[in-house]
């Protein structure tokens, strides 16, 4: 349920290593069904290298896209969960907190459609303890039937999912230590290891996997933001942060991968989940342990502002009517996603000071 970036992205692989596995991705949305189901490919909604080539290969052979929620339900044995959890714009955890209302209106579809024992999987980013709401409200919405609710978080990078999930780190699969929970998260991991090696497979408590996809991009956040606060002090002294970089990433307890100061980080995920651990952080009284996380979106949000002052300060702090192109509008390269996009804010910043923006991406609309 959710054909979206991870759920369109995911259910591809999966029915490519699996041919022998029907694979239905269903969406409320028409219109983003029928761009899953166009014959150009190059409409599909998701762009990612890789995608449609494998899109074309098992497109209603094993793999289906449709808006029949409800015989999509009754049909399968399991079902994954990859809607939107977006931040709360309104009510308590406003601006930080996940919010998990399509979650909770897919939990009462599937009672409501369900008529055999179902593997409900969360692919979604959740926190920690949704699984015990999402298998309460499946219980009351259905007596008759028995759900068994799996976590397992998704590890994607935009514009390399592809291969993270040909190649992935790890694989984590949570879920309940009861016998019937066992047999349910035997039953997935059986699918990954057709082609995922067994030791890359990790087994978990599910609260434990769900905490550890908010505590990984916490973490890969952290480092960019760590090396884009060393920056701005470069920018002050005699130091090239590119030299300060290399001499970090040699360090082999360290490594080079998210030491290259930017602009800031983007996409849908790392701001979206470090708020939500803040969020969660607080609830449960670490209030110290909260501000630490927080700092690393302050950072964030700083570097922004601090890029577009270097630009408006370039023009003696005058840039009205001063023509500024922009090669690139999307938050990374091979992705046509510009959610929290750095672009968006320095952009935002700069039209204030009344420059003109010439915008240029092939691959955002």
């Amino acid at each position: 349920i959710g054909a979206g970036y991870v759920g369109g992205t995911t259910m591809s692989v999966i029915a490519l290593k699996c041919p022998e596995i029907k694979v239905i991705v269903v969406d409320k949305s028409e219109n983003k069904i029928n761009a899953w189901n166009s014959k150009d490919l190059n409409k599909i909604p998701v762009f990612e290298p890789g995608l449609k080539e494998i899109v074309k290969k098992v497109r209603n052979k094993n793999l289906f896209f449709s808006t029949n929620i409800k015989l999509a339900i009754e049909e399968s044995q399991m079902i994954f969960l990859a809607v939107n959890t977006p931040t709360k714009t309104s009510g308590k955890g406003k601006g930080m907190a996940a919010d998990l209302t399509n979650i909770e209106k897919s939990a009462k579809e599937i009672g409501k459609y369900a008529n055999s024992d179902k593997v409900i999987v969360e692919k979604s980013t959740l926190p920690v303890r949704t699984a015990e709401k999402l298998k309460e409200t499946l219980t009351l919405s259905n007596k008759k039937v028995k759900f068994e609710v799996l976590s397992n978080p998704e590890f994607l990078a935009e514009g390399t999912a592809i291969q993270d999930l040909f190649k992935s780190d790890r694989v984590l699969v949570g879920g309940d230590e009861t016998p019937s929970g066992k047999k349910a998260i035997q039953s997935l991991v059986e699918i990954y290891q057709k082609w995922v090696p067994k030791h890359k497979i990790l087994i978990s408590n599910v609260w434990s996997a769900e905490l550890s996809k908010l505590a990984s991009n916490a973490m890969l956040a952290q480092r960019i933001s760590s090396i884009n606060s060393l920056s701005a002090f470069c920018k002050k002294t005699e130091a090239n942060i590119m030299e300060v970089s290399n001499a970090i990433g040699c360090d082999s307890r360290i490594g080079d991968k998210f030491l290259k100061p930017s602009v800031g980080f983007g996409g849908s995920c790392f701001q979206k989940d470090i708020l939500n651990l803040v969020y969660l952080c607080k609830f449960y009284g670490l209030d110290e342990v909260a501000e630490y996380w927080h700092q690393v979106v302050k950072i964030n949000q700083y570097q922004r502002r601090r890029f577009s002052s270097l630009i408006i300060s370039n023009f003696n702090n005058n840039i009205e009517k001063k023509l500024i192109a922009f090669l690139g509008w999307s938050f990374k390269k091979d992705t046509n996603d510009s959610r929290e996009s750095s672009s968006i804010y320095v952009a935002e910043n700069l039209l204030i000071e009344g420059a003109v923006l010439n915008i240029y991406d092939p691959e955002v609309s």
